[in-house]
């Protein structure tokens, strides 16, 4: 099989910090899940501007790719790929509009409306699956969040709970046929029997495209919460563990570990049960809040800017998505030698 490296990555986040207090101290701001583990409050996330959009994100997240590889590299890619967790427009997704942006004229363009929180980790093994089957060399993998100060913002859904835990950004990945960050292994898995179980809410009973006056959020409902606590719990360090088996070695040998960011729980949580310790599994929750599929390439991008991912290390990115619908993780032997890292 033609060896395929995530050889590099970038991010980007919009505006300045927002602090706790925005949704904390509005008033009303208090309901019956706000004691819930799910629920606690990062200290900060980032929002985006009223009129930016995902295609707006991707394009200053692949700015730095594009001064390490050049212009002409990136322009070049045969490969696009973009996640968007909150699409700007119905019907169409922000891929050809990211295309027309960078200048790119990709063979291979997905927007890949599944994975959800793990969409990063799908799309590197689709990424790998096309360049070691077909003539494509490059990929270009994009993960866009713009739901956080778009719509958990609005007047009422600003005093549930779930409000105040997303933060907006954009992180990408530069994936090669290469030696230079080998992706070892992908494991995924879509489980079915967990579709439909996010739900979106509104009160007055309408389709989310008709006309009125409730406002979208997340259907959340005791139960609802403790079934995706649960499930989330077993299938990260599932996959995790099953990824690890196949490459023959043990979780405790991962030395970074990155994962999707729901809340604090689920990050204690499954480093305990893959028995690392916290300084390897590292998170960007408390700066930048739960940011969907965003998380990984963003958080992977920080590490590598600090010096928390070193050369040689094996990184796993892992996560599951919605309510459960879908899991994944990826192994990468980095050997990025950013100039940045």
């Amino acid at each position: 099989m033609t060896t395929v490296s995530l050889t590099d990555v970038s991010s980007y986040l919009p505006g300045e910090p927002v602090p706790a207090d925005f949704y904390t101290e509005y008033p009303g701001a208090e309901d019956k899940l706000r004691s819930h583990p799910m629920f606690k409050v990062p200290p900060m996330r980032h929002h985006v501007a009223a009129d930016e959009t995902n295609a707006d994100m991707i394009e200053r997240a692949v700015q730095p790719l594009i001064e390490r590889h050049g212009r002409d590299e990136i322009r070049g890619v045969d490969v696009l790929l973009v996640h968007s967790q909150l699409p700007d427009l119905p019907f169409v997704g922000a891929g050809t509009e990211v295309a027309r942006r960078l200048g790119l004229n990709p063979e291979w363009l997905i927007d890949v409306a599944n994975a959800g929180c793990a969409s990063f980790v799908y799309m590197v093994k689709l990424a790998r699956q096309i360049l070691s089957t077909t003539d494509a060399k490059t990929a270009l993998i994009c993960n866009a969040q713009s739901a956080a100060g778009q719509c958990f913002t609005q007047s009422e859904v600003r005093r549930l709970a779930q409000a105040a835990i997303p933060g907006d950004g954009c992180g990408v990945g530069y994936v090669t046929t290469s030696a230079d960050s080998p992706v070892l292994d992908v494991e995924t898995r879509h489980i079915g029997e967990y579709a439909g179980d996010m739900t979106v809410a509104v009160d007055d009973g309408r389709k989310y495209w008709e006309p009125g006056e409730s406002q979208l959020r997340i259907g959340f409902t005791d139960s609802s919460v403790a079934k995706v606590l649960a499930r989330g719990n077993r299938l990260v360090p599932e996959v995790v563990t099953d990824l690890c088996r196949r490459l023959g070695v043990t979780t405790t040998d991962i030395d970074v570990l990155i994962t999707n960011q729901p809340n604090r729980t689920f990050l204690r949580n499954w480093r305990e049960a893959l028995q690392l310790p916290a300084e390897r599994h590292l998170n960007t929750f408390d700066e930048y809040g739960n940011l969907f599929g965003a998380a990984i390439p963003i958080t992977l991008d920080r590490a590598i800017r600090s010096h928390q991912v070193t050369d040689g290390d094996l990184v796993v990115l892992g996560g599951f998505a919605h309510a459960g619908d879908f899991a994944g993780a990826g192994a990468v032997r980095w050997r990025g030698g950013r100039a940045d890292g």
